[in-house]
C-alpha cells in the first residue's frame, strides 16, 4: 500500500514558487532538516525561535528571536510567510491561529491541538475506529485525587502519563497499584495524567504518512523502533517483525486517521503489536518524526521535502523506499564514552570511523553543547541487505560505546 485518495478540498491560497518565503515554529533538529530540504527546492526560510543558537538558527534565511507566543513575531512571519509549520507538537494553537490570519498554516491549529492532549488524542482515535477498526489501549482519566479511586482493577499494571507536554519518556511513571498511583499523580505535581493498561507487548511500529491540501494522501513503509529510556534507539525498514497483514491495517489505520483530521502536511502514528499480534494504535505526532529519518536516505522522498511540498501545494513525492535501511539515534552520551575512564570530560566522538563504513550516512544537528540523553544526531545505514545494515550498525556501535 503506498498511497490513497481522498475527497478534495478547496485550495486556502495560491500556489507557491520558488524564492517563496515557507515558515517554521522552532529551531530544533527537525526545523534544520525542514529548512535544508526547503531551500534545495529554492524557497527561503524563516524561523520563530526564543534561542538566538539553535540548530534551524544556522540554517535559516532568517530567525525571529521571539517566544512562540509573541504576538508581534507571529504577525511579521506570517505577513512574510506564504505558508507555515510547525516542528514540535507543544506550540500553542492560539500561536497558530495567529499565523493563519494572513498565512496558511499547515498542520492547522485544530489538528496540532489533538496531539497536545492525550484524551482528547484517545477520544478521536476511538471515533476513527469505527473505520480503521484499530482502537487505542485501555485507559483512564485522573484529573483529580478522587479519580483514582474509581480506576478499573484491570487496568493495572499500567503507565501513567501526563496528558500534555510529555515525551521521549518524560511525563510517564508505571505503575502497579492504587498506592503507586497515587504516588505517582502527587510527583507529578496533580495535572490531569491518563492511565493506560500495559498490554503485553511485541513490539512497537510508527506509520508516517502525508497529505496533500487537496486530500490526496500517501503512506510510507512500516518503520519498527526500539526504545530505550524512552527515548527512541534505532528504526528499521522494513521492520524485521512486520507481516504484510499488520503493515496493511496500520497504514489503512493511518490513512484514516490523517483524513479524519482534514490535515495538511506529515504525520507520524505510533502503534503497539502485541503478542496476539492485534494492533493498538498510541499516538501521533503532527510533524516530521524521528522515526521518519531514515527516509532522508532511503527513500525517493524525504518526509522532510514532503513537507514542503504539502505546506506549498506542490504534487507529493513518492514515498518508495529503494533500499533497506537501519536508523540510529546519537545522543549526547557519547561523548563521554572515551578510553579514559573519564566520564565528566566530553570528547569528539570518533566520526572518521563511522564515516568509514560504506553504509553509514551521518546526521549531526549543530548542537554546540552535548548532554547525556540530548539527540545530538543520527547515523543511517543503508545496504543492499538487511545483515549488511545490521551488520555495520553493530560496528558503529562498537565505535561509539553504545551497547548493541
Amino acid at each position: 500500500m503506498s498511497s490513497m485518495q481522498h475527497d478534495s478540498i478547496e485550495p486556502i491560497i495560491p500556489a507557491t514558487t520558488p524564492a517563496t518565503w515557507l515558515g517554521v515554529m522552532g529551531g530544533g533538529q527537525l526545523g534544520r532538516m525542514f529548512t535544508h530540504e526547503a531551500q534545495a527546492m529554492g524557497y527561503k526560510v524563516a524561523v520563530l525561535e526564543p534561542e538566538q543558537d539553535c540548530p534551524t538558527g544556522h540554517v535559516a534565511d532568517r530567525h525571529f528571536l521571539a517566544d512562540y507566543s509573541d504576538e508581534v513575531a507571529l504577525t511579521e512571519m506570517a505577513s512574510l510567510c506564504a505558508a507555515v509549520t510547525t516542528e514540535f507538537e507543544n506550540v500553542a494553537a492560539g500561536s497558530l491561529a495567529i499565523l493563519a490570519r494572513s498565512s496558511f498554516v499547515a498542520p492547522a491549529a485544530a489538528s496540532v491541538s489533538v496531539a497536545q492532549d492525550r484524551m482528547v488524542e484517545k477520544r478521536f482515535f476511538t471515533e476513527c475506529a469505527k473505520t480503521s477498526t484499530v482502537l487505542p489501549a485501555p485507559h483512564h482519566l485522573i484529573e483529580s485525587a478522587a479519580d483514582i479511586e474509581t480506576i478499573p482493577a484491570d487496568l493495572l499494571p499500567g503507565i501513567l502519563k501526563t496528558v500534555r507536554l510529555g515525551y521521549d519518556g518524560k511525563g510517564q511513571a508505571r505503575v502497579r497499584s492504587l498506592d503507586e498511583v497515587r504516588q505517582a499523580f502527587a510527583g507529578m505535581n496533580g495535572v490531569a495524567c491518563v492511565l493506560e493498561k500495559m498490554l503485553p507487548l511485541a513490539y512497537e511500529v510508527s506509520v508516517l504518512v502525508v497529505r496533500g491540501v487537496d486530500g490526496k494522501a500517501a503512506v510510507y513503509p512500516i518503520a519498527e523502533n526500539v526504545h530505550r529510556d524512552g527515548i527512541l534507539f534505532t528504526t528499521t525498514v522494513p521492520g524485521p517483525n512486520v507481516c504484510g497483514e499488520t503493515a496493511e491495517r496500520a497504514q489503512h489505520a493511518a490513512l484514516a486517521i490523517i483524513g479524519q483530521l482534514n490535515y495538511v502536511g506529515v504525520l507520524c502514528i505510533e502503534f503497539f503489536v502485541l503478542q496476539d499480534g492485534s494492533l493498538v494504535v498510541n499516538e501521533m505526532a503532527p510533524r516530521p518524526h524521528n522515526s521518519g529519518h531514515y527516509t532522508m536516505d532511503a527513500c525517493v522522498t524525504s518526509q522532510f521535502a514532503q513537507q514542503v511540498r504539502a505546506m506549498a501545494r506542490m504534487p507529493l513525492g513518492d514515498t518508495r523506499q529503494h533500499s533497506p535501511a537501519v536508523m540510529l539515534n546519537i545522543l549526547g552520551d557519547v561523548w563521554f564514552q572515551n578510553d579514559s575512564g573519564d566520564s565528566q570530560q566530553a570528547r569528539e566522538p570518533a566520526w572518521d570511523k563511522i564515516l568509514a563504513l560504506p553504509a553509514a550516512h551521518l546526521h549531526l544537528y549543530g548542537k554546540a553543547q552535548a548532554r547525556r540523553a540530548r539527540k545530538m544526531g543520527h547515523i543511517t545505514f543503508i545496504a543492499a541487505t538487511m545483515a549488511e545494515a545490521q551488520q555495520q550498525l553493530a560496528q558503529a556501535c562498537a565505535i561509539l560505546g553504545i551497547a548493541p
